[in-house]
């Protein structure tokens, strides 16, 4: 990287530390092109500055699982696609009280329910609140969740059980949401997020890259999520899953991958970067991302995710000094 590119880079770091904010329309080429070693290493200084050294850990189980109605061309659970996926109703307290205990024991930070489908039924939503309720007076740790679309009453009540942040990606750009998902829409999702955020949760909002959307995709993403304030950004890649229209999809490369993470770490400087589904693609299962702007990650069992244990991660953070 020459000279001048390198004090570019340099300076927009030192700006976005010093308050300056990157909006829809900026020149960015910069972070597009620049070597990834010294991109990650500036996207670094940003996640040292505005997240600290402690990566945040989330685990989440799912509470109820596939014959989702939606035609997400990424899932397994989507009915309109081909998978096989395993499928069951909503899990009892006792079963999701057994994991939690456990992830909590082992040192996750948050936990959350994730359930399939558009939205729970009225006799699920109440099952649901019931078992927050009782998890909240359980566990020591932030409850989650992850329960498709709700409404405000819906949300105020999740809230009043004791669950402090919501999960609901946005999964790409607005340009290309049709081509994942024409079930419901991008505005929908927007819609919910702030229907979340109104009723005082905290909101946990990616998406997924590899699903054949470009860079620029991607940087709107970004825009986007940081127009809505989102604490906490997922950053998922797509393993493509056979009997899904996107099983033929090549996957991305590390070094796109990682650049991404950068790139979103300048424009959310404040948030949590956190690695999601497809770390397993990244050198060191992720840690190489540790080193260039995450700040957080799903951890667990659950083979939707990282393909890693609590433990694992626990030792890989651990050495590098990142659970202090």
């Amino acid at each position: 990287m020459n000279p001048e590119l390198s004090e570019k880079l340099t300076t927009m770091t030192e700006d976005i530390i010093n308050g300056r904010r990157l909006k829809s329309g900026d020149d960015i080429d910069i972070l597009k092109n620049a070597p990834l070693e010294e991109l990650s290493s500036c996207a670094d200084r940003l996640r040292l500055h505005f997240s600290g050294s402690r990566v945040d850990l989330c685990s989440i189980i799912s509470g109820k699982n596939g014959h989702c109605g939606e035609n997400c061309r990424f899932c397994a659970q989507s009915s309109h696609n081909h998978t096989g996926c395993e499928v069951y109703e909503l899990m009892d307290y006792d079963d999701i009280l057994k994991v939690a205990l456990s992830n909590e024991k082992e040192g996750v930070d948050r936990f959350a329910i994730v359930i399939s489908g558009k939205s729970p039924s009225d006799k699920d939503f109440e099952k649901i609140i019931s078992i927050y309720e009782r998890l909240y007076k359980e566990l020591h740790i932030s409850l989650c969740a992850s329960l498709g679309f709700l409404t405000d009453e819906q949300f105020r009540r999740l809230h009043d059980a004791g669950v402090r942040s919501y999960h609901n990606n946005i999964e790409t750009s607005e340009r290309y949401f049709d081509s994942i998902c024409t079930t419901h829409t991008f505005k929908d999702k927007i819609e919910n997020i702030k229907r979340a955020k109104a009723a005082g949760l905290s909101v946990c909002s990616g998406g997924i890259i590899g699903m054949g959307e470009t860079m620029d995709d991607r940087i709107d993403m970004a825009y986007t999520l940081s127009g809505l304030g989102i604490s906490s950004i997922p950053i998922n890649t797509l393993i493509p899953i056979p009997g899904t229209p996107l099983e033929k999809l090549p996957i991305l490369s590390s070094d796109e991958i990682l650049r991404t993470i950068a790139i979103f770490r300048f424009i959310n400087p404040e948030s949590n970067i956190r690695l999601g589904a497809g770390r397993r693609l990244i050198p060191g299962n992720g840690k190489a991302a540790f080193l260039g702007g995450a700040s957080a990650t799903i951890t667990g069992n659950m083979l939707t995710t990282t393909g890693s244990t609590i433990k694992s991660d626990i030792a890989m953070l651990t050495e590098m000094e990142r659970l202090s």
